[in-house]
């Protein structure tokens, strides 16, 4: 409340958040009038701004000047100002209204893909995976023959490689020098991917009691760079843990020289 007092004096305005849930979303709004255009730039993270953690934390950081997320940034802070959840934005996908419905959509396009006889992908990073209608609507994509790939650092409630229910599911979890933090949700192949990064795990406390958002990468290269990281993250075969069908963690199989993703990440 002093830095809060602080910043009103210096002619700030300060939202203090809403009533029924966290915000736990990380946005910076920045709007620029030039001549008679308006222009925005928006950031999106998905780890707090907070120099103690950013130091043992690895977070990614999305900075665009996209009209369509930057009106919905700034629609987003207005709902904030009056404690509105019920908005439905243009392209980012806000909890606690469109986030889980957003990502449920997803995985039922590459349910459909697999279904038609097409290639469907999943590949996702984040915290914990809890969520029962989210972990359902996976196995769901599972048995329709989806490959799923998913890198959970913590608490993990979907057992993979179960037959004839995950068993074209692949877990595994990377601890290592630095604390993964970033959540990424992907979908599809090369030529029809849509990628997010997000505030939120999956899980019922963030799909449901927190206001989160998970706004879309639409820049290829910029995208390409993200599913390339998640890539390394898949291959590392030293810090990396993988969840078997009987819910327990083990090395990774060894093929190849060694790769430890997270130094990787330092040398290059």
């Amino acid at each position: 409340m002093h830095f809060a007092s602080k910043l009103q004096e210096a002619g700030c305005t300060i939202i203090y958040g809403m009533e029924n849930y966290k915000v736990h979303s990380k946005i910076i709004s920045i709007v620029l009038k030039e001549g008679e255009e308006i222009r925005y730039i928006t950031h999106l993270g998905t780890g707090n701004y907070n120099e103690s953690t950013s130091k043992q934390y690895t977070d990614l950081n999305y900075i665009t000047a996209d009209t369509e997320i930057g009106e919905d940034a700034v629609a987003f802070f207005r709902n904030i100002a009056i404690c509105n959840t019920d908005f439905h934005y243009k392209k980012l996908l806000v909890a606690p209204e469109t986030l889980k419905p957003g990502i449920v959509a997803l995985i039922d396009r590459e349910i459909e893909k697999a279904k038609k006889g097409g290639e469907g992908q999943i590949l996702a990073k984040m915290n914990s995976l809890t969520d029962k209608p989210i972990i359902d609507k996976l196995v769901e994509a599972s048995c329709a023959g989806v490959q799923i790939r998913l890198i959970v650092r913590g608490i993990c409630c979907l057992l993979p490689g179960v037959p004839g229910k995950t068993e074209n599911i692949r877990v595994i979890s990377v601890v290592g020098r630095f604390l993964e933090h970033s959540r990424v949700y992907c979908f599809g192949g090369e030529e029809d991917r849509i990628l997010y990064i997000s505030s939120a795990d999956l899980m019922t406390r963030n799909t449901d009691k927190r206001v989160e958002i998970a706004a879309p990468v639409l820049d290829k290269e910029i995208e390409r760079k993200i599913y390339d990281f998640l890539q390394t993250m898949l291959a590392d075969n030293v810090k990396a843990r993988k969840l078997c069908p009987d819910g327990k963690y083990r090395p990774v199989e060894t093929l190849g020289p060694a790769l430890d993703a997270q130094e990787s990440f330092i040398k290059n």
